[in-house]
């Protein structure tokens, strides 16, 4: 499904405003830096990256502070703490952080108890030479790195949503190919059971639904952001409580580099948000920034990172930005309508950049 944006073109020369023509679906500017984009409607969050940014901070730093202030707000109940239950009712995190000056990335997956999922990132990045941590480990060594915790990450929201799915049978779910004991499991491997194929139940079919059908603005959700310093240097992060009903241990996309994020100080980065099962298969912001390095702009370099994915998944949701080291900035999508968020200096406030199918 091909996707379009419509966008204004502005060139700051001299501090005096001229329109830039760069193409169609596009947009950039030669004042550039500093320079915050995200996913989605997220303006407080980029407001945050954006006032540390403008004051100086490093783009590590400022990314921090903007997916930080995402994890504080709870944005669409799909990032930071008090959303997106799994199975037994309880939410975890992924984070990731990504520096494109030196290449080195922190990042946590499936972390309990501990609602900083960004900082536990950059604390991995910075004091250990490992990439990502996982699970209850990835928790202790956060709270032994000075972060809060242990708390519950569930809220009322989460909790309510998660009773009213085990009284519809616990659907929709992400196991296929599988018979439960009872509505909700345990489950088993059907050939286990001796359930031959094309004598499936009721149950058993709406489990082998595609999983993307899943996958919705507020059932799953990352941000994924990526900011330029004032030095021109960039780089990435992300959070998410990853997929609504997800099974306990489930890793998306969020915590890993090239898939959600990806950034090289000396080409630019990407951020994408979707159906994670799926994105991480393809790598696709590892893959955009590839592609513009080999000379693609970011409106084609994102779409065919898309197209990639769609060809193989044609019911997958997801999409990605790109941003080049010289400010062009555009995404592309597949499945649904997504909008981004921009600041730059020649901008009075945040704008959101609307991709249409």
């Amino acid at each position: 499904m091909a996707c379009r944006v419509v966008l204004p073109l502005t060139l700051v020369p001299l501090f005096v405003l001229f329109p830039l023509v760069l193409g169609d679906n596009e947009f950039g500017y030669s004042g550039k830096y500093p320079l915050v984009v995200s996913t989605w409607p997220f303006k407080e969050a980029v407001r945050a990256a954006w006032r540390a940014v403008d004051g100086g901070s490093n783009a590590v730093d400022a990314v921090i502070e903007g997916c930080s202030a995402c994890e504080e707000l709870r944005c669409d109940g799909t990032v930071g703490p008090g959303g997106s239950p799994d199975e037994n009712g309880e939410t975890t995190i992924d984070a990731l952080v990504m520096d494109g000056v030196t290449m080195e990335v922190g990042a946590v997956a499936a972390m309990r108890y501990v609602k900083d999922g960004i900082r536990a990132a950059k604390l991995v990045m910075q004091h250990t030479k490992h990439t990502l941590l996982a699970g209850d480990q990835a928790s202790a060594f956060a709270i032994s790195m000075g972060l809060p915790g242990p708390t519950n990450l569930s809220s009322h929201e989460s909790i309510e949503k998660w009773t009213k799915w085990k009284e519809n049978r616990c659907q929709p779910n992400f196991w296929k190919n599988v018979a439960p004991m009872d509505s909700c499991g345990p489950y088993h491997r059907k050939d286990d059971m001796g359930i031959s194929e094309g004598k499936c139940s009721e149950v058993d079919m709406r489990l082998m639904e595609p999983i993307s059908h899943h996958f919705g603005l507020h059932n799953h959700d990352t941000i994924s952001m990526a900011v330029f310093d004032q030095m021109g240097h960039v780089a990435v992060g992300t959070s998410t409580n990853g997929a609504t009903f997800k099974i306990p241990g489930r890793v998306g996309d969020g915590p890993i580099a090239g898939s959600s994020a990806y950034a090289d100080d000396e080409i630019g980065a990407c951020g994408a948000t979707g159906d994670g099962d799926i994105m991480m298969r393809f790598l696709p912001c590892y893959q955009v920034v590839e592609s513009m390095r080999s000379g693609m702009e970011p409106q084609l370099a994102a779409k065919d990172a898309i197209a990639r994915i769609a060809r193989r998944f044609p019911d997958f949701v997801g999409a990605v930005f790109a941003i080049s080291k010289n400010g062009v900035h555009a995404g592309a999508c597949h499945g649904w309508t997504f909008q981004y968020s921009v600041r730059s200096p020649e901008m009075d406030d945040v704008e959101i950049f609307t991709v249409k199918p």
